[in-house]
C-alpha cells in the first residue's frame, strides 16, 4: 500500500552497542528515496528521525557517538520503528537497552510497524512481540536466538521476514534488502528499483543460505540427542536409518524424532542432509574434485537428489556454489 496522503514517520532507534552502519544506512536509504521523489516533482514521503533513550550514545567502544534528535517520550506516534543490529554480548546489550523495550511494545500496540535489522532481532525478541511469529536474524547467531526466544519461529536462511506488522532481516548486509522491501511497500516498485540501482543492490535476493555455515545446535542440554548429533557428524558418509539412530539413543522412533526436533530445531533427516551438504560445500570451496566426486564423498548416489538437497540447503546449485566460492 502506498501512503501519499501523509509522510511516513520513521523512528530509527539508537541503542547502546548498536552497529553504526545499521543506524546510518536506513537514514541514508530513506533520505535518498525522498530525494528521488522530489526530483520527480513529488513530495518527500519519509520523515526520518533518530530516537534514543538519551541525547548522546557512545558506539564502537567509544570511537563514535550518535546524537538522537528525539528522546523516547518525545515521539507521539512512530509509524515505523527501525531496530539496528546489536554487537557483542547480547545479554549485556539487552540490559543496557531495557528502557527501549516497553516503548517499542507501546508504539506497536498503537499501530506502529517494527523492523529489526540483522541481530536487532534480539532486541525485538525481548519485547515478546515475536512470540508465535516468523522472523529472521544473522545465521551465525540462530542457535543463540532460538535458545533465548524459543517461542519465536526463526526461519533459517530467509533474507526478509514479515508477519503482523513486524519485519526482520538476515545477516550483515541483508538489512539493505529489508530496507528495499520497505521502500517498495511505501513508495512503490519503481522507486525501489531506482534505489536498488543507486545502492548497487540485488532487489531479488531472498536467501542468506549460501553464506551460512551449519553449526548443529548442541547447547540444548539433551545429552542423548547430543551424542546422536556427534555420531551423525562423524559418520555422515555411512548409511544408517532413523530407527538405528533411535536405537542408539535407547528411544522409540517417535519419541526420538520428537526430542531431536525439539533440541536441534531440525528433523533427523534435515540434520543429516545439512551435515552432508556442509561437508560438500567445504569440498567445493577448497578442492579440485568434480561435482560427482563430491557427491559420492558425502554419501549421495543420485545426482538429482544431491542437486535438489544442495540447492534447498545452500540456496545455490553445486555448480553455482563452486563457481562463486572455490578458492582455487
Amino acid at each position: 500500500m502506498r501512503l501519499e496522503e501523509a509522510k511516513k514517520n520513521i523512528s530509527i532507534l539508537v541503542p547502546e552497542s548498536a552497529v553504526i552502519q545499521t543506524i546510518d544506512g536506513p537514514r541514508y536509504m530513506f533520505s535518498v528515496v525522498n530525494n528521488f521523489l522530489q526530483a520527480a516533482g513529488k513530495p518527500a514521503l519519509f520523515d526520518v528521525k533518530l530516537v534514543g533513550a538519551k541525547k548522546e550514545v557512545k558506539l564502537a567502544d567509544g570511537h563514535f557517538s550518535a546524537h538522537p534528535g528525539l528522546l523516547l517520550d518525545e515521539v507521539e506516534h512512530a509509524g515505523l520503528i527501525i531496530i539496528p543490529a546489536l554487537f557483542g554480548d547480547f545479554e549485556a546489550a539487552l540490559e543496557k537497552n531495557k528502557d527501549l523495550v516497553p516503548w517499542i511494545v507501546r508504539q506497536y500496540r498503537h499501530g506502529a510497524e517494527v523492523a529489526s535489522l540483522c541481530t536487532g532481532a534480539f532486541l525485538l525478541g525481548k519485547t515478546g512481540l515475536l512470540d508465535g511469529k516468523k522472523c529472521s536474524t544473522h545465521w551465525l547467531f540462530a542457535n543463540q536466538f532460538r535458545a533465548m526466544y524459543p517461542q519465536a519461529e526463526l526461519v533459517d536462511g530467509r533474507i526478509v521476514t514479515e508477519e503482523g506488522r513486524l519485519y526482520s532481516s538476515g545477516g550483515a548486509s541483508s538489512f539493505w534488502n529489508l530496507l528495499l522491501h520497505l521502500v517498495e511497500k511505501y513508495a512503490g516498485r519503481a522507486i525501489a528499483i531506482h534505489a536498488a540501482k543507486f545502492f548497487a543492490l540485488d532487489i531479488g535476493r531472498e536467501s542468506q543460505s549460501a553464506f551460512a555455515v551449519f553449526q548443529g545446535q548442541k547447547s540444548h542440554g539433551d545429552e542423548e540427542i547430543r551424542q546422536i548429533q556427534e555420531y551423525i557428524e562423524n559418520n555422515f558418509t555411512e548409511k544408517f536409518t532413523v530407527d538405528e539412530l533411535a536405537g542408539m539413543a535407547a528411544l522409540g522412533r517417535r519419541s526420538f524424532e520428537r526430542r531431536f526436533k525439539a533440541a536441534t530445531s531440525n528433523t533427523v533427516i534435515e540434520y543429516i542432509q545439512r551435515v552432508k551438504i556442509e561437508a560438500a560445500k567445504r569440498s567445493l570451496e577448497a578442492e579440485r574434485k568434480n561435482i560427482s566426486e563430491v557427491m559420492y564423498d558425502v554419501g549421495y548416489g543420485d545426482a538429482k537428489a544431491f542437486r535438489d538437497v544442495f540447492k534447498k540447503v545452500a540456496g545455490l546449485t553445486p555448480g553455482a556454489y563452486r563457481e562463486r566460492y572455490n578458492t582455487r
